[in-house]
């Protein structure tokens, strides 16, 4: 078992077999599998990217001024670019599933213009794009200096990480009410 288990995509292609199993054991003739596995998906990368996004928040962050110079470029050098690179491609493909389900639904114009009856999820979709946006331009190119994976002076790294936590700590803000669009409109309406 350790064997199967130790290899991280031996676990995750398991867990994938068993999902399809399980998908179309129950779900396999119906004519909204389509819509199931992107929401499926959409969920499962929202839950990587806010995570993640929680990581660096939470623990990263925080614990980097309590680590012995020594080992700091444990986490720069290896943790972090690795956590940094799960981050932004699961940000875009929460938003890409997001706006596919919509689209498959036929809300999409509707949320994005914040039309009656989908304005709840209208505001979670657009503060969700614009956190997308700060995960890819901004956040991630001022990583890339903090973090020596572009040439940098220690000032523009310093600037760097500065710039890059403040934009991470603003979608720690924007997270909470994004979150509580997504799940609220299914429950109490879209308003």
């Amino acid at each position: 078992m350790a064997k199967l288990l130790g290899n991280l995509w031996n676990a995750v292609g398991l867990g994938g077999l068993l999902a399809i199993i399980v998908l179309w054991g129950f779900h396999g003739d119906n004519p909204a599998l389509v819509n199931g596995i992107f929401r499926f998906l959409h969920v499962l990368l929202g839950i990587m990217w806010i995570g993640l996004l929680y990581y660096f928040n939470f623990v990263q962050i925080p614990t980097m001024p309590k680590v012995p110079a020594e080992l700091k470029p444990g986490v720069s050098k290896y943790i972090a670019p690795e956590a940094l690179f799960w981050f932004r491609w699961a940000a875009l493909f929460t938003v890409v599933t997001g706006l596919v389900i919509a689209l498959l639904n036929n809300y999409l114009v509707e949320a994005l213009t914040l039309s009656p009856g989908y304005r709840v999820i209208g505001l979670g979709m657009w503060l969700a794009l614009v956190m997308a946006f700060n995960v890819w331009f901004v956040i991630w190119p001022n990583q890339k200096k903090a973090l020596g994976i572009v040439e940098a002076d220690a000032d523009t790294k310093a600037k760097a990480a500065t710039t890059a936590m403040i934009f991470s700590r603003t979608n720690t803000v924007l997270s909470l009410p994004m979150l509580w669009c997504m799940v609220s409109q299914g429950a109490l309406g879209g308003v």
